[in-house]
């Protein structure tokens, strides 16, 4: 049955109410999202003749969606996070700021107030089971002079794929780390490798990931953000070679120039230098930041983050 409603008077009259177009409180950016989110999905139930029992179970399911604090994963899932990647990386070639290593998604693990070194920290906490990794790079600007100072944030999963404060098992700041890098742009970090990781099975987002015949998995990836007055800040991520999902994210975040390959070493005095017990994976990923006038750049978005 087709039926057509929405350009007749009373849903034209409904969709101004519901906005709070007919009074002059309120905010009136809220009410434009809100007249175009509402019209949009008038018009998705007028075009796909969207039953009520279909519409019903979509507000449950959002119900369920929020009680299980799973609107952060579904939101890269179903490509936010890229898209929004996509238009800030049209907005930054349209100012003249494109250019540098590449941003992608910063997804919703990280936790602000992690301990800060200079040049050289240690992520994990002693006790982190996995194989040792080695993390180092040279910050520069885009005409590849040396950036010292710039803060380098870093934060990954262990080898079960948990992040700590999220993971109670883990101390709060378990593979979460700031380093400042020294007067040639460097920084290093002796860390664990980490694992990815896979949407909780029957959790909120699997359920819609399974309906449209998609995988849950991330590969295993570092999380950055780069960050000093007077440049534009960073967000990015690396995701390590050779894991299965490298190119088959789940998130969207991976980039090519953002695949690294990690290097196996087995030399005793170079084993021995850095504190490890046995072979260790070399992981080299220097980032490139972009100069701006612009202060509001040099901070990341505002969001919503988790905090000790």
């Amino acid at each position: 049955m087709t039926v057509k409603t929405m350009q007749t008077e009373a849903v034209k009259a409904l969709l101004h109410k519901v906005a709070g177009f007919d009074n002059n409180e309120g905010n009136p950016r809220a009410k434009e999202i809100v007249a175009r989110l509402v019209t949009d999905i008038f018009q998705m139930v007028e075009d796909l003749d969207v039953t009520p029992e279909e519409f019903w179970h979509g507000v449950n399911y959002l119900n369920e969606l929020g009680s299980n604090m799973e609107a952060v994963l579904l939101a890269p899932g179903l490509g936010f996070d890229h898209f929004l990647d996509i238009r800030e990386d049209a907005k930054d070639e349209q100012m003249g700021l494109l250019g540098g290593t590449p941003r992608t998604i910063e997804g919703p693990l990280f936790v602000e107030g992690a301990p800060k070194d200079q040049t050289v920290t240690r992520m994990d906490d002693g006790n982190t089971p996995g194989q040792g990794m080695w993390l180092h790079g040279q910050v520069t600007d885009e005409t590849g002079a040396p950036v010292a100072g710039a803060v380098v944030d870093l934060w990954h999963a262990d080898k079960k794929g948990a992040y700590s404060y999220f993971d109670t098992t883990q101390s709060d700041f378990n593979l979460r780390r700031k380093v400042v890098t020294d007067e040639n742009g460097y920084y290093y970090a002796r860390s664990i490798v980490p694992n990815g990781y896979g949407c909780p099975p029957g959790g909120s987002t699997m359920k819609v990931l399974d309906l449209l015949g998609r995988h849950g998995n991330r590969p295993a990836h570092i999380h950055f953000f780069a960050a000093k007055s007077g440049y534009k800040h960073l967000t990015t991520q690396i995701n390590l070679a050779g894991d299965k999902y490298t190119f088959d994210d789940f998130a969207f975040a991976t980039r090519d120039e953002l695949v690294v390959e990690a290097t196996s070493v087995s030399d005793a005095a170079k084993i021995a230098e850095h504190g490890f017990d046995g072979e260790y994976l070399d992981v080299e990923f220097n980032l490139s930041i972009i100069k701006t006038d612009k202060e509001e750049l040099a901070d990341k978005h505002v969001r919503a983050r988790a905090a000790v």
